[in-house]
């Protein structure tokens, strides 16, 4: 049986979650930064934490934007093959839900043409992701992506011979060199393996797993643990200003690659990792 969803109905969704997805962080990421703030180790550091943490709170409390970048909407769509979507294109029907978001959520809007640099007014175009899945849903994600980190990603088109030793000092040499201009803490979405697109894909959709979710690998679990660890042993601290707590997670997503490849990217995000799932 064919299931058939209004693509107005994914429009009014989308423009729920672009306001929300501003206004609060998602549960997962409450958690893991309330828990930063009570372990940090430098009193800068500290006091820095203890007013980002007073941050989210206002802004959830009187609803208003966590940060005043309020991204550029990325939209990852999984499709059911056995869903019929009527009335507009599903990529108009995206765009749609971002602009009206944009306009009745009050969010800045900062999409501008590449080159002579013309606000399109509304931020859109939004960056879409498709993807066809089996069964008769669609699952949404929304993650406004700011870019004061995500100027800070890095790909590296490694060779095979540089190994894992290589993909992890690619992982430290971008973070380190991001320093305070990627508004640490961070989390860091890792991409390895693919093509030269694909590992970017795989970084920044690594941004958007609860953090509440382990890798189901074991070996991807250790190395997220290790260089958690690593990053935050270089004491950039919150706001680059000092401290233990560089990097709230390292979320690793990996994909087979070809022999005379090993691509890793390092999509960065400050702590205000934006991300909302909703399944129609």
């Amino acid at each position: 049986m064919i299931r058939t969803i209004n693509a107005q109905e994914i429009a009014n969704n989308i423009k729920e979650m672009c306001i929300e997805a501003n206004h609060r962080l998602s549960k997962d990421m409450e958690d893991v930064f309330f828990d930063a703030a009570l372990k940090e180790k430098s009193e800068l550091g500290l006091k820095v934490l203890s007013q980002l943490k007073e941050n989210l709170i206002i802004a959830k409390e009187e609803w208003i934007p966590i940060c005043q970048d309020t991204g550029m909407a990325v939209v990852f769509l999984k499709i059911g093959q056995d869903v019929h979507v009527e009335g507009l294109s599903i990529t108009d029907a995206v765009n749609k839900g971002v602009r009206e978001g944009y306009a009745e959520g009050y969010l800045r809007k900062s999409v501008v043409s590449p080159l002579d640099r013309i606000n399109t007014k509304d931020n859109t175009p939004a960056v879409i992701h498709y993807e066809i899945t089996d069964g008769d849903q669609i699952e949404l994600t929304v993650a406004p992506k700011g870019f004061g980190s995500e100027n800070m990603s890095r790909i590296f088109m490694l060779k095979p011979s540089d190994g894992l030793e290589g993909v992890k000092k690619a992982i430290l040499t971008a973070v380190e060199e991001a320093g305070p201009n990627a508004c640490p803490p961070m989390v860091v979405g890792v991409g390895i393996g693919g093509t030269f697109e694909k590992c970017a894909l795989l970084a920044k959709t690594a941004l958007t797993r609860d953090l509440n979710l382990t890798s189901p690998s074991s070996y991807i679990r250790e190395l997220e643990k290790e260089l958690l660890e690593a990053i935050n042993k270089l004491g950039i601290g919150p706001a680059g200003l000092g401290g233990s707590t560089t990097a709230l997670a390292v979320n690793i997503e990996t994909y087979p690659t070809h022999i005379a490849g090993l691509p890793v990217a390092v999509n960065i995000c400050c702590h205000v990792n934006r991300h909302i799932h909703r399944v129609l």
